[in-house]
């Protein structure tokens, strides 16, 4: 009986099954519904703008609006460089931070106000498009489309009345649109002068907060409150019109042409300390312009004397006697190892009358600190004759009319000399054999002249400018301008390199007046040099 009803059991279960399966599919072919329509399709284009955004909602911008521009290669760049950009930009938080905090917490009676930790995380922003505008004024504005949705974390920790606390921020999104404007441009890098930043809108700003550990933000409605007092504290410091402003260097100052020249004449020291180990000293003197880029100037070494005499001259090119100064700083001449500082002393050009010269005996000093105790020991004095002479009023215009024209040479130049410029631009296809980080090293009647370093770059660009006033036409003189590479590194290993040079000949530039040439360099299989020489005459 067990086996025959196991049997049965089975043909039982094979039966219906086979049944149920006719049955299903006879419902779904002749019940189906003979009323279905065909859906409809239709292109994007026809569609509304509110229905296009509510089928993309994160539909770049550079897609809605045909006015702003794809952004990839920056959201690339930003990617990239965000380890660093965090970095720099919480450095940047902690110092505009701190004095506005030091001013607020005394009206709240708050003992210390700390970031306790500022990082902004490893997720960067990214940008969705970017639109520029083109003014007639000199300035560049932009309008960014940015989102953020990072992961930073940031503690803040509060002291007051004996008690600490902390507040962590955490989970920030920042959707804003900020107009950046550059303003104004000018000649030198970066090229512009101020960053001005104003949000077109209300930024979108939404962040978890942990009060003591806890989420604060659960409490109800705190959340909403705190985000609507965001939103009004940030429109109404930055909201267009209304910026904020970031200066990069004085507009003044990066526009200033030379006004005139100031002729200084070290006549002698008197009463040197004694540095070397036989009782004497090799002095020496450094003359160069405060916040001036360019290289000092300096006297011959007069071996073994403390009350040396030289009387040797100079011209120094003036841009703004209000605010420039003349530093003279004394050197005791080593043959190996660091020169020794003997004194210091300055001499505000505001101080001089034009056209008068100046007979001055300046104490050495060992700083320009008036309180520096170190200042009332005795260092011994300088005697130097000093005399400003400004460009008259009609060279002015004339130069400032025409920017491409050879400039004159500056009054007081000698007539039978000039002013010789040298610019050196660029460099292309230069190659090193262990690194590239090249600067540009000048040599002319014994001084020695450099350009900034640029790291790893085959094609550096520097647009840096050297001046010598010279007695006569450089008819028979050379320059001799190599190219270096110098290592990122401590420079044990692989030290500095030369990646080629030229030596170029000053009749050509005197007799033509300006030469701009790219050159070959020698000792390098393709690199070049554009170098730019100008012979300006009184």
């Amino acid at each position: 009986m067990g086996i025959l009803s196991t049997i049965a059991g089975f043909l039982g279960f094979g039966i219906g099954t086979s049944v149920g399966l006719l049955i299903g599919y006879y419902i779904f072919i002749y019940f189906q519904s003979i009323h279905v329509e065909d859906p409809t399709f239709s292109p994007l284009v026809e569609q509304d703008l509110k229905t296009v955004q509510q089928l993309l909602p994160e539909i770049p911008l550079w897609i809605k609006n045909p006015d702003y521009d794809r952004l990839d290669w920056l959201n690339k760049f930003v990617e990239y460089m965000w380890p660093y950009l965090n970095k720099a930009i919480c450095k940047t938080a902690r110092t505009i931070a701190k004095p506005i905090i030091a001013e607020q917490i005394p009206k709240y009676k708050i003992d210390s106000v700390e970031f306790e930790e500022l990082n902004l995380g490893s997720l960067p922003p990214t940008f969705q498009g970017m639109k520029v505008y083109s003014t007639d004024e000199k300035e560049l504005i932009m309008e960014l489309s940015m989102k953020w949705a990072g992961n930073p974390n940031i503690i803040v920790a509060v002291k007051a009345f004996g008690l600490r606390a902390t507040v962590q921020v955490v989970d920030l999104q920042v959707f804003a649109s900020p107009r950046i404007t550059l303003r104004p441009l000018v000649p030198s890098f970066p090229c512009f002068a101020n960053i001005y930043v104003s949000l077109m809108e209300k930024p979108h700003v939404d962040f978890g907060l942990k009060l003591l550990g806890a989420d604060a933000m659960s409490i109800p409605g705190l959340y909403r409150i705190v985000q609507e007092i965001i939103k009004d504290q940030v429109a109404k410091m930055y909201l267009w019109p209304k910026a904020l402003e970031v200066q990069i260097m004085d507009p003044t100052k990066a526009m200033k042409k030379p006004v005139g020249i100031l002729h200084v004449k070290v006549v002698k020291a008197l009463k040197l300390r004694k540095k070397d180990i036989m009782g004497a000293s090799d002095p020496y003197v450094k003359l160069k312009l405060e916040d001036d880029k360019l290289g000092s100037k300096k006297t011959t070494v007069k071996y073994k004397n403390l009350n040396p005499e030289w009387n040797e001259e100079f011209k120094v090119v003036i841009k703004d006697p209000e605010s420039q100064a003349l530093m003279l700083t004394v050197f005791d001449w080593e043959k190996v190892g660091k020169h020794e500082k003997m004194g210091m002393n300055r001499i505000p050009l505001k101080d001089l009358t034009p056209n008068e010269p100046n007979e001055l005996t300046l104490k050495l000093l060992k700083t320009i600190d008036p309180n520096d105790p170190e200042n009332l020991k005795s260092r011994g004095e300088l005697v130097v004759e000093v005399t400003y002479k400004p460009f008259k009023e009609d060279e002015l215009a004339k130069n400032s009319e025409d920017t491409n024209a050879i400039e004159k040479a500056p009054e007081g130049t000698p007539a039978t000399g000039g002013l010789l410029v040298i610019i050196i631009h660029e460099a292309e296809d230069l190659e090193g054999k262990h690194h590239t980080n090249p600067f540009a090293r000048l040599l002319f009647k014994g001084e020695e002249r450099k350009t900034k370093h640029v790291r790893k770059n085959r094609d550096p660009r520097w647009g840096e400018t050297f001046e010598f006033t010279l007695d006569e036409p450089p008819t028979n003189e050379r320059i001799y301008v190599e190219v270096i590479s110098a290592s990122s590194k401590l420079g044990l290993l692989h030290p500095k390199e030369t990646l080629g040079y030229v030596d170029i000949n000053l009749s050509d530039v005197v007799s033509n007046n300006r030469i701009n040439e790219k050159y070959n360099l020698i000792d390098s299989k393709n690199g070049r040099i554009q170098i730019e020489l100008q012979w300006r005459t009184p």
